[in-house]
C-alpha cells in the first residue's frame, strides 16, 4: 500500500509539473504584456523606465529562465507578487479567495451527492415507474443544459422576477443558494444517471438473487449487497468530476460576482498576471491529483476484495 501511494504521489508531482509548464508556456504566447497593462493607455514613460520595470518583475529574462526562477521560488513557498495588485503577495490573494471557492464547491458537492445517490438508487429499484421516468428526464436536462445558461436563467427568475435571493455577492446565506444550486444541478444529474445505471447492473447479479432466495428482506439486500457494490463507479466519477466542478466554479463565480479563485483567475488572465495564474492553476491541479488519489484509496475501503499493489 505504501509503495502504491508513493508511486501515485510521484505521478501526481509529474502531472502538476507538466500542467504548470504548459500554463506558463500558454501565458507567454498570449498577446500583450503585463507591463502595458501596468502602465496603462497613454502612460508617459520612456524606454529606460520600461526596462527598469521589466527588470523588477523579471520579465527581461528568457521565458525558460523565468519559469525556473518561479519554480524555485514555489519550492520555497514563495508564489511571487501580483502585477495586477502591485506588490501584493500572491499567497495572500490565494488565502483570501480560496476559502470562498472551497465553501462553494464543498456545499455543491455535498448537495449533489446527497440528492443524486438516493434518487439514482430509488429509480433503479423502481425501473420503468413514473418516478424513474421523471427523475431521468430531469437528469437528462441537467446534463444537456449549459451551466452558464442555467445561472443566467436562475438570476432572471429567482432574483429579478421573484426577488427571493440576491443576484450577486456573498453577503448572507441567501447569496449561496443560486451559485451552489447551479453548480450542484449538473453534478446531481450526472451522478443520478450513473447511480441508476450502476444499481441496475448490480440488481441483475446472481448474488443478489441468492440473497433474496435466502429470505433476506429487500432493505437488507439493498444495504448489504446492492448499495455497497454500486458505490465503486460512483466514487470513481466523484474523483474525476472534481476537476469539472472546479472549472465550473470559474464560470459561476464570474456570473455571480463572487470573490473566489474563479473571479481572481479571470481577472489575472485578462491582465496577464502570470504569477497569480500560475499559482491558481498549481493549486487546482494539486487538488485534482489529491482527489484522484483519495478516490483510488477509497476502493479498498468500499470493496475489501480490491488490493492495491
Amino acid at each position: 500500500m505504501l509503495r502504491y501511494v508513493a508511486g501515485r504521489l510521484l505521478q501526481g508531482v509529474a502531472v502538476i509539473f507538466l500542467v504548470s509548464f504548459a500554463t506558463f508556456g500558454i501565458m507567454q504566447l498570449a498577446p500583450g504584456s503585463p507591463i502595458d497593462l501596468l502602465i496603462g493607455e497613454g502612460g508617459r514613460v520612456n524606454q529606460a523606465q520600461i526596462d527598469a520595470i521589466e527588470r523588477k518583475w523579471g520579465l527581461d529574462q528568457p521565458w525558460h529562465r523565468q519559469y525556473l526562477t518561479w519554480l524555485g521560488n514555489v519550492a520555497q513557498g514563495d508564489f511571487g507578487r501580483s502585477v495586477l495588485r502591485t506588490g501584493t503577495p500572491v499567497s495572500d490573494m490565494l488565502l483570501e479567495a480560496a476559502p470562498i471557492t472551497l465553501r462553494l464547491n464543498g456545499l455543491a458537492l455535498l448537495l449533489s451527492t446527497a440528492i443524486a445517490v438516493p434518487v439514482g438508487i430509488l429509480a433503479a429499484t423502481r425501473r420503468y415507474s413514473l418516478f424513474d421516468y421523471a427523475s431521468m428526464l430531469l437528469a437528462t436536462l441537467g446534463v444537456a443544459l449549459p451551466g452558464f445558461w442555467v445561472a443566467l436563467m436562475a438570476i432572471l427568475l429567482f432574483s429579478q422576477e421573484l426577488g427571493w435571493v440576491p443576484p450577486y455577492g456573498t453577503q448572507g446565506w441567501r447569496a449561496y443558494l443560486l451559485p451552489v444550486g447551479v453548480l450542484a444541478f449538473q453534478e446531481t444529474a450526472i451522478l443520478a444517471r450513473l447511480t441508476r445505471g450502476a444499481t441496475s447492473e448490480v440488481l441483475s447479479q446472481d448474488y443478489v438473487n441468492t440473497a433474496r432466495a435466502k429470505g433476506l428482506t429487500d432493505r437488507a439486500v439493498l444495504g448489504r449487497h446492492i448499495v455497497r457494490n454500486a458505490l465503486l463507479p460512483i466514487v470513481t466519477v466523484l474523483g474525476y468530476r472534481l476537476a469539472f466542478i472546479l472549472s465550473g466554479t470559474i464560470v459561476v463565480e464570474t456570473i455571480f460576482a463572487w470573490g473566489g479563485l474563479g473571479g481572481l483567475f479571470i481577472d489575472s488572465v485578462l491582465n496577464l498576471d502570470y504569477q497569480v495564474v500560475q499559482a491558481i492553476v498549481l493549486l487546482l491541479a494539486t487538488v485534482v491529483v489529491v482527489g484522484n488519489l483519495l478516490t483510488d484509496l477509497a476502493y479498498a475501503v468500499i470493496d475489501p476484495r480490491i488490493r492495491l499493489k
